[in-house]
């Protein structure tokens, strides 16, 4: 008997509390806290979190309510006036500056990118190449192929045709890192000096852009990266300044920019809008990248983990810097573990979890689930089971499941879940 199922159920979201949006002082290290008492958090496991992101090759570590500081952790020999790289966390600090270079009249995100950077830029055909806009560039939407062995790579040969402008999202460093050049070519100013005038006087962050092999890196110091947390937050509006009044712009970076990947904005990371895209596949996966932050939340997010995460309904800002957590290059995975344990020190419940059948077979081989865990015979309530096997296996639920009332259990339309065990529904 085959089941295609999906039980609604509704998530409860705790209350927080809530505070004036405090914004640092634009010089000096002075910096607001508040206490994780005062929140009612439960300060006693705040060390397990900590224990976590040690074992997780963390150097710095930084929570944020309405712009004061909670919790704030440096590991090993690693400071609070260290400098560590962003990695493709920086890529939104490049989303800021084409939406302000837009607005102050130096391009269009209609504009070819040919134009800035010149014919010859790919090695398409000039009528291919020509249909290539900054959007495409700022949405991940070239269709330029990124399966030749660099993706890196920005030389014209590395950058050849695959599919119509638009037409598809891969995450793709090359066309990306090229926004560099049309910024600099259409603002005539190099990436740092440009960064230093629309965005770094008026917000206090210090940091530079160092170029590395193909790359425009940004490296600062954790708490340079907290302040843009703030300035994300608040929609890049600083104190009673609004950096970016664009604000069709705004929500496009903050929301879904294209049709293909509901998870991406402009070079934005974006959680809970019902599936998403992750890098070197054209898999989509159904719910949330991070389900146990909230649905609002967005995040930039780097290699080995470089991770910043904001949540505006919680006024929450978290901050991860550091080595291979061992969860992949583009860490979506450690941001998940993070707030997972971020809603156990906030005394939350024990936060949602959901399992993803991806594999082929029996329901009980823990191999056949993402992060390979099976769920509990009893799904809790607010936990979901997504069963999502991938191309055209099967999945046999071969054991006895129960969901009780308040869980989810889903199976992704066209995918097949054959019952030969025993599903019962609380």
């Amino acid at each position: 008997m085959r089941y295609f199922l999906t039980i609604i159920f509704t998530v409860i979201f705790l209350s927080s509390k809530s505070q004036t949006q405090y914004f640092p002082p634009l010089l000096g290290n002075t910096w607001a806290g508040t206490t994780p008492q005062s929140l009612g958090w439960c300060t006693e496991r705040i060390d397990s979190l900590y224990n976590f992101l040690q074992q997780k090759n963390t150097k710095a570590f930084i929570v944020l309510k309405d712009g004061r500081i909670v919790l704030e952790r440096y590991f090993g020999t690693f400071t609070e006036d260290s400098v560590w790289y962003w990695a493709s966390a920086g890529k939104t600090i490049t989303g800021y500056l084409v939406g302000k270079a837009q607005e102050q009249g130096y391009l269009s995100l209609s504009d070819t990118s040919a134009k800035y950077l010149g014919h010859g830029w790919t090695s398409l055909t000039p009528q291919q190449e020509d249909s290539i806009t900054i959007r495409h560039q700022l949405t991940m939407t070239t269709g330029l192929s990124d399966a030749t062995g660099d993706v890196y790579c920005t030389d014209p040969p590395c950058l050849q045709y695959l599919a119509p402008a638009g037409s598809r999202w891969a995450y793709h460093n090359a066309p990306y890192t090229l926004l560099e050049k049309v910024l600099t070519t259409a603002t005539g100013q190099t990436i740092n000096a440009y960064t230093q005038n629309v965005l770094k006087i008026q917000t206090g962050i210090t940091g530079v852009w160092v170029t590395v092999d193909y790359n425009n890196v940004f490296w600062s110091k954790a708490r340079s990266m907290a302040r843009y947390g703030i300035l994300l937050q608040n929609k890049f509006k600083w104190n009673n300044t609004n950096l970016l009044t664009d604000a069709a712009y705004v929500s496009d970076m903050l929301h879904t920019s294209q049709p293909h990947n509901y998870g991406y904005g402009y070079l934005t990371w974006l959680n809970g809008n019902g599936s998403y895209m992750i890098p070197s596949t054209q898999l989509k996966f159904p719910g949330s990248y991070a389900p146990s932050a909230p649905a609002d939340m967005y995040a930039a997010i780097g290699k080995n983990g470089q991770i910043l995460s904001v949540a505006p309904s919680k006024g929450l800002v978290v901050v991860r810097m550091g080595d291979d957590p061992f969860a992949g290059d583009v860490s979506l995975t450690l941001c998940e573990d993070i707030w997972q344990r971020l809603n156990y020190v906030m005394c939350n419940s024990t936060p949602p979890k959901t399992y993803t059948f991806i594999g082929s077979g029996n329901w009980s081989n823990a191999i056949n689930w993402s992060n390979g865990i099976v769920p509990p015979a009893i799904l809790p309530a607010g936990d979901q089971i997504v069963i999502y096997p991938l191309g055209n296996n099967e999945c046999i639920l071969n054991i006895n499941q129960t969901i009780a009332a308040g869980a989810k259990f889903h199976v992704v339309a066209n995918k097949k879940m054959n019952i030969t065990g025993h599903l019962n529904l609380q």
